[in-house]
Protein backbone atom coordinates (compact mmCIF):
# COMPACT_ATOMS: atom_id res chain seq x y z
CA UNK A 1 0.00 0.00 0.00
CA UNK A 2 0.98 3.46 -0.96
CA UNK A 3 0.91 6.06 2.21
CA UNK A 4 -0.66 9.28 1.00
CA UNK A 5 -1.18 10.98 4.17
CA UNK A 6 0.88 11.41 7.07
CA UNK A 7 0.28 12.91 10.55
CA UNK A 8 3.45 13.69 12.58
CA UNK A 9 2.65 14.50 16.50
CA UNK A 10 6.06 16.70 17.14
CA UNK A 11 7.48 16.23 20.29
CA UNK A 12 11.36 16.72 21.92
CA UNK A 13 12.88 13.02 20.82
CA UNK A 14 10.45 11.01 20.10
CA UNK A 15 8.07 11.52 17.44
CA UNK A 16 4.79 10.24 16.53
CA UNK A 17 3.79 9.41 12.84
CA UNK A 18 0.73 7.78 11.15
CA UNK A 19 0.46 7.44 7.64
CA UNK A 20 -2.79 6.03 5.58
CA UNK A 21 -3.64 5.30 1.89
CA UNK A 22 -5.51 6.92 -0.34
CA UNK A 23 -8.39 5.28 0.94
CA UNK A 24 -8.22 5.70 4.09
CA UNK A 25 -6.42 2.56 5.55
CA UNK A 26 -3.59 2.57 8.41
CA UNK A 27 -0.53 1.68 6.78
CA UNK A 28 1.83 2.74 9.72
CA UNK A 29 1.49 4.13 13.39
CA UNK A 30 4.82 4.57 14.98
CA UNK A 31 7.39 6.22 16.78
CA UNK A 32 10.45 7.51 15.23
CA UNK A 33 13.62 9.23 17.14
CA UNK A 34 14.92 13.10 16.05
CA UNK A 35 17.69 12.01 14.18
CA UNK A 36 16.22 9.54 12.17
CA UNK A 37 13.20 11.33 10.89
CA UNK A 38 14.68 12.88 7.51
CA UNK A 39 15.77 9.59 6.51
CA UNK A 40 12.46 7.92 7.28
CA UNK A 41 10.88 10.65 5.27
CA UNK A 42 12.88 10.23 2.70
CA UNK A 43 12.30 6.61 2.42
CA UNK A 44 8.10 7.72 1.43
CA UNK A 45 6.78 8.60 -1.63
CA UNK A 46 5.51 12.66 -2.05
CA UNK A 47 3.06 12.56 0.54
CA UNK A 48 0.82 14.94 2.25
CA UNK A 49 2.12 15.98 5.55
CA UNK A 50 0.53 17.40 8.78
CA UNK A 51 1.52 18.70 11.87
CA UNK A 52 0.50 20.83 14.72
CA UNK A 53 1.32 24.58 14.32
CA UNK A 54 4.16 24.96 17.16
CA UNK A 55 7.60 26.64 17.49
CA UNK A 56 9.50 23.70 15.57
CA UNK A 57 7.13 22.58 12.89
CA UNK A 58 8.18 25.99 10.89
CA UNK A 59 11.78 24.19 10.93
CA UNK A 60 10.45 20.44 9.98
CA UNK A 61 8.34 21.44 7.56
CA UNK A 62 10.69 23.32 5.57
CA UNK A 63 12.67 19.88 5.79
CA UNK A 64 10.33 18.19 4.76
CA UNK A 65 9.07 20.37 1.68
CA UNK A 66 13.11 19.55 0.99
CA UNK A 67 12.32 16.44 0.46
CA UNK A 68 9.50 17.10 -2.14
CA UNK A 69 6.73 16.63 0.43
CA UNK A 70 3.54 19.01 0.54
CA UNK A 71 3.32 19.72 3.93
CA UNK A 72 0.17 21.63 5.67
CA UNK A 73 0.87 23.72 9.42
CA UNK A 74 -2.76 23.59 11.13
CA UNK A 75 -3.85 25.20 14.06
CA UNK A 76 -4.61 23.28 17.43
CA UNK A 77 -7.82 24.44 17.74
CA UNK A 78 -8.59 22.32 14.29
CA UNK A 79 -7.44 18.99 15.16
CA UNK A 80 -9.14 18.61 18.66
CA UNK A 81 -12.64 18.15 17.35
CA UNK A 82 -11.21 15.16 15.80
CA UNK A 83 -9.32 13.72 19.34
CA UNK A 84 -11.58 10.30 19.98
CA UNK A 85 -9.93 9.15 23.27
CA UNK A 86 -7.49 10.02 25.70
CA UNK A 87 -4.63 12.39 24.60
CA UNK A 88 -1.37 10.64 23.69
CA UNK A 89 0.82 10.66 21.06
CA UNK A 90 -0.11 8.36 18.96
CA UNK A 91 -3.94 9.43 19.31
CA UNK A 92 -3.03 13.06 18.08
CA UNK A 93 -0.47 11.60 15.19
CA UNK A 94 -4.05 9.81 14.44
CA UNK A 95 -6.00 12.71 14.53
CA UNK A 96 -4.15 14.97 12.35
CA UNK A 97 -4.13 12.99 9.85
CA UNK A 98 -7.84 12.43 9.70
CA UNK A 99 -8.28 16.20 10.09
CA UNK A 100 -6.46 16.89 6.84
CA UNK A 101 -8.59 14.52 4.84
CA UNK A 102 -11.36 17.11 5.45
CA UNK A 103 -11.80 19.65 2.50
CA UNK A 104 -12.99 22.19 4.72
CA UNK A 105 -9.74 22.18 6.77
CA UNK A 106 -8.56 25.72 6.41
CA UNK A 107 -4.38 26.60 7.26
CA UNK A 108 -5.44 29.49 8.91
CA UNK A 109 -5.98 29.98 13.00
CA UNK A 110 -9.75 30.77 13.44
CA UNK A 111 -10.50 34.28 14.38
CA UNK A 112 -11.41 34.77 17.77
Amino acid sequence: MTVKTVGLDLAKDVFQVHGISETGRKVFNKKIKRAKLLAFFETLPRCLIGMEACGSSHHWGRELRKLGHDVRLMSAAYVKPYVKRGKTDAADAEVICEALRRPSLSRSAPAD
